[in-house]
């Protein structure tokens, strides 16, 4: 009799099915690691009774009896944590006198690990019909796929001089410009008692390496993708080079403006408040699912708001309008990179990055506020710009606002070097704003330069 004949959805071995002709008490690590496998993966079923062609012969109820006696005590003593088993049972004779035993192991939240001796633990996966040792690759694959990203802790020994980018992060950002001791990042688990980065800080090591830390960032001429891409960026590997990166990035896509201060001076309105720009970001890297294979955050930078999308479902019960503005329970996907932010004071444990967002757009209407759109499997964080004027995104009027604004400064505070409207206007290039303000103002004749050139002390008039 064929193994499909009593269960018709099997033909093969494959990920999900082995067939064991019986299960050896003398070297129970054949048949202990497919266990260890199907838990560390969706679950699958050893057939026993079986030969490897399929062929179903069965097994007496005292051997079934012994075979299931054999797993419960080689569960307990070693695999780690236990796997979840159930039983299925179908006769292979008319007479009942022979059964093939299906051992159902379901999939395990945790990482399973087969415990041969005192000291050795080996984690396997399952191929398709074996299983092998998991290799360091694939046990952080799997840590966060059951964790988010993962809480376990590596074979590698925590040494500030291989997390120095990490450390620089946190003196840029902490209150008191320090970097986190050794026990500090113990007191938060993000190290282990022994001295062990936890797999979560292992991607803020300065050596990291992988895809999956990938940020894109585009700014876009327009209002979508049809449009034109103006600049673009794509960052990969420490986490906190990599958040640097995409900060950086975003700044110096960002326009500014000013407006006259009770005081009389001026005061700088930037389209994309820092705090909220800093917050989205964080919160984008801090709970995207990292277990989605070939995915990263994308940055899309148009003409009207940057769209912050992330992989990863909405954790919470209710949709976000459902919430009151500022006030998202804070659920983490990933407890050890938020732990790892917070301790560079980036991320508040109390959830209050929604707050801040909210409160840097204090003065914007309601359809300005920063708001989350859920798609399946995704999270688009979206902050709108505060300059943004519904006429001023076409070619013709590009550099419109930067014009107006060159011309109401030299107005209120009279004539001014080229370097100091620069900086008022917020123009990290000299070059682009000659080109692209100052050379077509004075085109129109409506501003014009007094005095040579290259003189420090030549001023732009108006006309």
């Amino acid at each position: 009799m064929k193994i499909n004949e009593l269960f018709p959805d099997v033909i093969l071995e494959d990920k999900k099915y082995e067939f064991k002709a019986e299960l050896s008490k003398d070297k129970p690590v054949k048949w202990v690691k497919t266990i260890v496998a199907f838990a560390n993966d969706d679950g699958g079923t050893i057939f026993v009774g079986v030969s490897n062609d399929g062929e179903a012969f069965g097994l007496s109820l005292d051997d079934i009896d012994k075979t299931k006696n054999l797993i419960s005590i080689v569960n307990d003593r070693n695999i780690f944590p236990h796997a979840k088993i159930k039983y299925l049972l179908r006769s292979t004779d008319d007479n009942a006198e022979k059964f093939v035993l299906g051992v159902q192991v379901l999939p395990s939240e945790s990482v399973v690990r087969l415990r041969d001796g005192d000291y050795k633990e080996t984690v396997y996966v399952k191929g398709d019909g074996n299983s092998t040792p998991a290799s360091p690759e694939d046990i952080i694959s799997l840590s966060k796929r059951k964790y988010g990203i993962d809480n376990e802790t590596s074979d590698v020994k925590y040494d500030g001089k291989k997390w120095t980018k990490y450390l620089a992060l946190c003196r840029e950002f902490r209150n008191d410009s320090s970097a986190p001791t050794v026990k500090e990042l113990q007191n938060e688990e993000i190290v282990s008692k022994e001295g062990f980065a936890k797999s979560g800080l292992i991607m803020f090591k300065d050596d990291y390496d992988s895809d999956d830390t990938m940020i894109c960032c585009r700014l876009w001429k327009g209002l979508n993708k049809a449009g034109t891409v103006i600049d673009n960026g794509r960052f990969k590997g420490c986490l906190a080079e990599v958040f640097l990166n995409a900060l950086h990035f975003i700044e110096r896509n960002t326009k500014t403006g000013w407006k006259k201060a009770s005081n009389g001076g001026r005061e700088e309105i930037r389209a994309y408040p820092k705090e909220a720009v800093r917050e989205a970001l964080v919160n984008a890297i801090a709970h995207r699912d990292y277990s989605i294979a070939g995915t990263q955050i994308d940055v899309d930078i148009y003409d009207n708001r940057i769209d912050i999308v992330s992989p990863g479902s909405w954790l919470l019960p209710k949709d976000y309008s459902q919430y009151p503005a500022g006030s998202i329970p804070s659920i983490r996907r990933n407890s050890i990179i938020a732990a790892c932010l917070d301790v560079a004071d980036l991320m508040e444990r109390s959830g209050t990055g929604f707050q801040a967002m909210i409160t840097s757009y204090s003065d914007c209407p309601d359809e300005l506020q920063p708001g989350v759109l859920i798609y399946p499997g995704f999270l688009d964080l979206r902050l709108f710009d505060k300059l943004y004027k519904e006429n001023d995104h076409n070619d013709s009027k590009i550099n419109l606002s930067y014009k107006e604004k060159v011309l109401e400064v030299l107005k209120s505070e009279g004539p001014m070097p080229i370097k100091e409207l620069q900086e008022i206007m917020g123009y990290n290039s000299r070059t682009s704003f000659l080109k692209n303000v100052i050379n077509p103002l004075m085109n129109e004749g409506k501003i014009y330069r007094d005095g040579n050139p290259k003189s420090k002390t030549t001023v732009i008039k108006l006309n």
